[in-house]
């Protein structure tokens, strides 16, 4: 098969709008801990707005400490973010997940030149293939290389984030050979450290969970607002411009991991 370019995709932040299904799924578990309160124990609990809400996420301000400014008791912290974690990937929240908006357009600007698709991602393998057949997706990958945890997209751990994608990368190689270009691109730290554990250029989107001044700390070659202009950025550039990580563990250690 002919050497092409090639990029590894992130799935939630770069294609999919995940904020609604994190807020709501914020919001449900307030909402029970308030219905299950006795003796006005609940309250002191107020809920954010959704703006407020999501720049501590893209920020990565604990969920403990944002039930602590929601109002959340002391003694019910653990309780509110094991149900968040339980919530969060339920199939009666999933339909507020939505595609970016330009996201369609970067596929078919890199399918009409000839690059690659392999879509790397934390959520489980078998969802993310029906979400990608239903938002009309699945014929701009070739690969789709997913986990059977349904809890590894919300914890978003760099080491299996890494594990999935040097899968991919010596899949790659096999199959088809070292591509004449490649980058990985991703809106959280796991996805820049992936990429520099096997020495490719790293791409953060800044509109995803994680904010541009957070990524900055992990030092991505490339930084965007949008998988659009990630695109163009590709498709402009015909030669490889590969990095390397002198200690990437070090890098990864800044993630929390």
């Amino acid at each position: 098969m002919v050497n092409k370019r090639t990029i590894f995709c992130d799935f939630d932040g770069p294609i999919v709008d995940v904020s609604e299904r994190y807020y709501q799924t914020y919001l449900t578990g307030l909402r029970e801990l308030q219905s299950n309160g006795v003796d006005g124990r609940m309250s002191s609990i107020r809920p954010m707005e959704k703006q407020k809400f999501w720049e501590m996420k893209q920020h990565r301000v604990p969920d403990s400490e944002i039930a602590i400014r929601s109002g959340v008791p002391e003694q019910e912290i653990d309780i509110f973010l094991s149900r968040v974690r339980e919530l969060v990937n339920q199939p009666h929240l999933l339909h507020y997940d939505r595609i970016q908006p330009e996201a369609r357009r970067a596929f078919h600007l890199l399918n009409q030149r000839g690059v690659r698709l392999i879509l790397v991602t934390l959520r489980c393998q078998q969802q993310a293939v029906q979400l990608l057949h239903e938002f009309g997706l699945r014929s701009f990958f070739s690969d789709v290389y997913g986990t059977s945890d349904e809890d590894a997209a919300y914890t978003n751990s760099v080491d299996c984030k890494v594990a999935l994608l040097r899968s991919a990368w010596h899949d790659h190689l096999h199959q088809y050979g070292r591509p004449i270009q490649s980058w990985m691109i991703g809106d959280t730290e796991a996805d820049i450290c992936a990429g520099q554990a096997i020495g490719i250029p790293t791409v953060a989107i800044t509109t995803g969970i994680r904010s541009q001044s957070y990524l900055r700390r992990f030092n991505p070659t490339y930084t965007f607002d949008t998988l659009l202009h990630a695109a163009h950025g590709f498709v402009k550039r015909s030669t490889p411009t590969f990095t390397s990580c002198s200690d990437i563990h070090s890098i990864c250690a800044m993630a929390q991991c």
